[in-house]
């Protein structure tokens, strides 16, 4: 596969902040490729350098074939965005939103007329065409941002944080429809912070600070992790959490849901650390079984390698 994306040293400075360090990657064609990192990364920023939106101070980079300094327009062109913030007329309707991007995207009326048939009925908006935007719930509403991307027929998406605020159900559903533009050989840059959902992509960077800390498959970056993880259930969560990070032995130790996950290196047996380690301090373990590492897990040990 041919790339679509390939930066190199991206970096963005805003006066003496740094937001976007130094930045190489590659999208390939046809790819749903993610983005992860916490708020305040620099996954916005770099989208929007992608786009032409902020100019890089330093480094370079093409999309869709084009240079992102000097041919911006060309990649708008080609590219469909939808950003964090919900940017379409809350006061018009679905289908006057899809009218008016249309229109300036340039499209004919009459192909414009058949796309916007196309793209409500593949975002499950058809029924709601005439409601007001303002009535939507959130998740529609980003349903409708995503048609509104997709109008021109781009072969690359960047979808900023696509998901943040809405529900598990309508996280779902958007990336049932994420998939749908794959099957249709679209590309799929999208950024996030849910780490669930990064396991939904081809490839992904983590990105912390502005720095990318690593890139790979999700198998390949959980393969990245060399500690043997412990997951524990204890009945009195913080009194554990406490007591594991006391383990001289304990690499990593971090809250996963109602339980813990403690990390070894190699070699080191850790049931017997954990179960005095708790014990003592009067905590009772309900279960205690070794885990595959999960993102999160690697997330965590990545981002602390990259700062040691």
């Amino acid at each position: 596969m041919d790339p679509i994306i390939e930066v190199q040293g991206l970096t963005k400075d805003f006066g003496r902040f740094r937001a976007v360090d130094r930045v190489s990657f590659t999208v390939l064609q046809g790819e749903i490729f993610g983005f992860l990192g916490p708020n305040g990364a620099g996954k916005s920023t770099t989208i929007r350098m992608l786009l032409g939106l902020l100019r890089p101070s330093g480094g370079t980079g093409r999309v869709a074939g084009f240079d992102l300094v000097r041919e911006q327009d060309r990649i708008r062109e080609r590219v469909g965005y939808m950003s964090q913030r919900f940017s379409l007329y809350e006061d018009l309707t679905a289908e006057e939103n899809l009218l008016f991007f249309g229109g300036v995207y340039g499209l004919p009326e009459a192909r414009l007329r058949q796309r916007i048939e196309e793209v409500l009925e593949l975002v499950g908006l058809t029924e709601r065409r005439r409601d007001l935007t303002r009535t939507l719930a959130l998740g529609l509403k980003q349903r409708l941002a995503l048609a509104s991307a997709m109008l021109h027929e781009p072969s690359l998406l960047l979808l900023d944080e696509p998901t943040s605020g809405v529900d598990p159900i309508a996280r779902r559903r958007f990336w049932d429809l994420i998939y749908a533009m794959a099957d249709k050989g679209v590309t799929v840059l999208v950024t996030t912070h849910y780490l669930d959902e990064a396991e939904f992509c081809d490839r992904l960077v983590l990105i912390s600070q502005g720095r990318l800390i690593a890139q790979g498959t999700p198998r390949e970056l959980k393969a990245a992790v060399p500690h043997r993880i412990l997951a524990v259930y204890p009945d009195r969560l913080g009194e554990a959490l406490a007591a594991a990070r006391e383990i001289p032995q304990a690499a990593e130790v971090a809250v996963f849901g109602a339980g813990l996950h403690v990390a070894f290196p190699p070699g080191v047996e850790g049931e017997e650390l954990v179960r005095q380690a708790l014990t003592s301090r009067g905590v009772a373990i309900r279960r205690l079984i070794p885990v595959a590492p999960t993102l999160e897990d690697a997330f965590i040990t990545l981002t602390r390698q990259a700062r040691a």
